[in-house]
């Protein structure tokens, strides 16, 4: 570890114990689920660490803040796709509450998997199968070449493939 990463995660772990508090009361104003509030909140701070290297920060807070929001919206997101897929299942079919974690987990982690991408790549994904968007339409979008759209959906659609195999190798080794 460099001297500069000792110095960032000394500079975060004060932020942490200055500020993680206030940040939960400050998400509990949105969310009333006190483990998605601790998710969000850590996720924040997480975030940070993940960052090149902070200098000082005059308004904590208000990135704090900002980075929550940013988690804040991708839950009620999480939580949108998730109210779509179960209205799209077939009407007979009658989903347990173990196939609701499940799904809820399998979309978590291929929401995690999506966030490693680049954000164009992300956003073409998103337009092309949550909006129903075509490829010039998400070229226009996006201002990038219908050629660029259909090279991130292949980026994202093997994302998605090797999701679904180690999916289908979780599924088989619990079996």
């Amino acid at each position: 570890m460099s001297g500069a990463d000792a110095a960032h995660r000394i500079h975060l772990d004060a932020l942490f114990r200055a500020h993680y508090q206030w940040l939960c009361t400050h998400l509990r104003r949105h969310l009333h689920d006190a483990a998605s509030v601790e998710d969000i909140a850590a996720e924040t701070f997480a975030q940070l660490l993940e960052a090149a290297a902070l200098t000082a920060i005059r308004e904590p807070r208000a990135l704090l803040t900002t980075i929550a929001q940013r988690q804040l919206y991708q839950h009620w997101r999480r939580a949108d796709l998730q109210r779509r897929h179960l209205q799209q299942a077939d009407v007979d079919y009658a989903v347990s509450p173990e196939d609701l974690v499940q799904l809820a987990q399998t979309l978590d982690r291929l929401d995690h998997s999506l966030h490693r991408l680049p954000a164009k790549v992300r956003s073409t994904f998103l337009l092309a199968r949550i909006d129903g968007l075509t490829y010039p339409q998400i070229a226009a979008e996006l201002g990038i070449s219908q050629r660029s759209v259909s090279v991130y959906m292949a980026r994202s659609q093997a994302l998605c493939d090797r999701h679904s195999a180690n999916q289908f190798l979780e599924e088989k080794r619990s079996a």
